[in-house]
């Protein structure tokens, strides 16, 4: 049985931000923003440009003063990170906090588990909850790996296996809800649930032909080659020039809908997972071998595996995964809860206080559920 239901509040600015999957981006406006039926492409240069804090814009700094959003609790930024878990030799970044029931909270596309620095004080009043750091992002280590849409799927598949070890509710948000839902398809005796704020991801186009022809001599030992260091140098350019202060304070200030979070703990922050030294490298494959080889793996492939109850936490402002998209799963899937907020992209981290009770009224009755089976 699907229900519906909605909470808001009026944001002052509209907000458009990066769907991953489909290797679209934001084109920020203030004024006179008409909404779009179909998402435009935009040229690479403003893709590679602002994709560094398009989604990862709630990695907290460590020695500034700005104030958190008024009556939220806010989760304590600590500069070297909380715990570490090593997975496949690599390190993974994760934060833990509260007792019971598990939660598994999945950052977005160049974001953290800071992301959910209002969401994880509030939840673990109830719950066990857990946020983690995609392999290439945040605190984890960034390594020089061709990156794939499963790397990540294993990744969390293996952490609630290795670290979580009960039944679990996935919440992934952006590139970290298509990451959920592939881990609940490939671990469904654990994911008891799952929940996707603005999730990235397509639904496939039965009508596309793919016809693959041999490359020439010319194209794969000249062109080819041309083509990648051209891309290389272009993107280290813009990498450099996206990392810099006043770069991510201009874009933060049209990304989020009150721009009195844009501050400069904030700003600093940001900065920080992009001055490791793999950074541009793992920048430059998400860019080049990633974000633009996306159509192999679809979102109803993988709803038509799903088996646990799902919900949408939706932000109706983000024109690039707007509502169609959520109305589009929830006819799909129907075993899904549809809220809808009045948020950008994030609206985990825009309205915190509307989404923490949307989950938290969601999560109560999926732990009785689960609790219920555990003693059968």
């Amino acid at each position: 049985m699907s229900s519906s239901s909605s909470c808001g509040v009026s944001p002052s600015v509209r907000t458009q931000i990066l769907n991953p999957i489909s290797s679209r981006f934001f084109a920020p406006s203030r004024i006179n923003f008409q909404p779009r039926s179909k998402c435009e492409m935009i040229n690479r240069r403003g893709f590679a440009l602002k994709g560094i804090v398009a989604s990862g814009v709630s990695v907290m700094g460590s020695s500034l003063t700005s104030e958190p959003v008024q009556g939220v609790e806010r989760l304590p930024f600590k500069p070297d990170g909380y715990n570490f878990w090593t997975w496949r030799g690599r390190k993974i970044h994760y934060v833990v906090q509260g007792e019971g029931f598990p939660i598994v909270l999945i950052h977005g596309f160049g974001a953290s588990a800071f992301h959910w620095r209002y969401n994880i004080p509030e939840l673990a009043k109830n719950y066990k909850v857990y946020a983690i750091d995609l392999l290439g992002f945040g605190w984890s280590e960034k390594a020089i790996i061709e990156y794939d849409a499963m790397i990540w799927r294993d990744q969390v598949v293996d952490f609630l296996k290795e670290v979580v070890k009960e039944p679990t509710v996935l919440v992934g948000n952006s590139l970290g809800g298509f990451t959920a839902l592939v881990a609940a398809v490939g671990l469904p005796e654990q994911v008891v649930g799952l929940a996707l704020l603005n999730s990235a991801g397509q639904f496939g186009d039965t009508k596309a032909k793919t016809t693959e022809s041999e490359e020439t001599f010319l194209q794969k030992f000249v062109l080819k080659p041309l083509k990648e260091v051209f891309q290389r140098v272009v993107l280290q350019v813009l990498f450099w020039q996206a990392k810099q202060p006043t770069r991510i304070e201009s874009v933060l200030k049209n990304v989020y809908i009150n721009t009195s979070n844009v501050d400069d703990y904030l700003v600093e922050s940001i900065k920080m997972p992009a001055d490791d030294p793999n950074a541009g490298e793992v920048y430059y494959r998400l860019m080049t071998r990633f974000m633009l080889n996306q159509t192999e793996y679809t979102l109803d492939s993988f709803l038509s595996k799903l088996t646990c109850p799902l919900l949408l936490l939706w932000g109706d402002l983000d024109p690039w995964v707007g509502p169609a998209k959520a109305n589009r799963i929830k006819e799909f899937y129907p075993n899904t809860t549809l809220v809808n907020l009045k948020a950008g992209h994030c609206p985990h981290d825009e309205v915190p206080e509307l989404a923490n009770k949307a989950l938290v009224d969601w999560l109560s009755t999926i732990a009785k559920k689960a609790s219920s089976l555990q003693t059968v």
